[in-house]
């Protein structure tokens, strides 16, 4: 009974992560009202295929947009209409490769935003459905598994074979296919340290770091439960940070526009 429970907790912190991990990355669409329209503002979207943002409109519209972090001017892009709603497309760009946006609206002669600050949309390479939803689910299994260490180390003393799926799990989720989605995606295997700031990189590191010395006590039969906790709780620190922050990033002064 006590082991069910704990899984039950387990799978509970599992799911809240992974939600919360969807819905507060960067890459997760701006929505809300204003004006009385509903709008879904895109924040990520495949190379090869423009990226068109369609509101249910009686007002006319149009979108300004520029590419992320450079000094070109504003470019404007009629919205068309589709019956009750408009419709414009933001230009593909090369992964990695971001631009920032505006929907205006024309209501009694005058320009509003539909959201007044610029909205942030990234560009990537299509991952193969196979390799991502593999990607996704050995890296949540990994933290079930975690926390079931963690759980352990709180209500019990059967530590070793949580730990090594813990690590195993992760090694092959973050490390063997968390970098060949990056690949895909973005055309690297990896941009965290040393070569870059990615903070999805980064942060699987710092994880799998602290995963060691319990992995390697858990082999001799001497893990700790003080070491699995810590490395438990910098887990979760890790599954807090939401996803894709300081994410691969094109440098715009490195390439001609379009």
């Amino acid at each position: 009974m006590r082991r069910t429970l704990l899984w039950i907790v387990a799978i509970i912190i599992t799911v809240f992560l992974a939600i919360y991990q969807r819905v507060t990355g960067p890459t997760y669409p701006v929505k809300g009202e204003a004006y009385g329209v509903r709008y879904k503002l895109l924040r990520s979207h495949n190379t090869g295929e423009d990226a068109c943002i369609r509101l249910k409109s009686s007002y006319d519209g149009w979108i300004e947009y520029k590419r992320h972090k450079t000094n070109d001017p504003w470019t404007k892009i009629p919205m068309e209409r589709e019956g009750d709603y408009i419709r414009g497309c933001l230009p593909s760009q090369p992964p990695a490769g971001k631009l920032d946006y505006i929907v205006f609206l024309r209501i009694d002669g005058k320009k509003v935003a539909l959201k007044k600050e610029p909205v942030t949309i990234r560009f990537k390479g299509r991952v193969p459905l196979g390799i991502l939803l593999t990607h996704i689910i050995i890296i949540f299994l990994a933290m079930a598994f975690a926390t079931r260490a963690g759980l352990e180390a709180l209500f019990g003393n059967n530590l070793k074979p949580y730990v090594l799926w813990t690590f195993y799990l992760f090694l092959a989720g973050a490390f063997i296919l968390g970098p060949l989605v990056q690949k895909y995606a973005f055309g690297v295997f990896w941009s965290g340290f040393p070569f870059g700031i990615d903070l999805t990189d980064n942060k699987a590191l710092l994880a799998l770091i602290f995963w060691i010395v319990p992995y390697v006590k858990a082999l001799k039969g001497s893990v700790r439960k003080r070491d699995v906790l810590i490395a438990w709780v910098i887990m979760l620190v890790v599954f807090l940070i939401p996803h894709s922050l300081l994410g691969s990033e094109l440098k715009y002064t490195d390439s001609p526009k379009g």
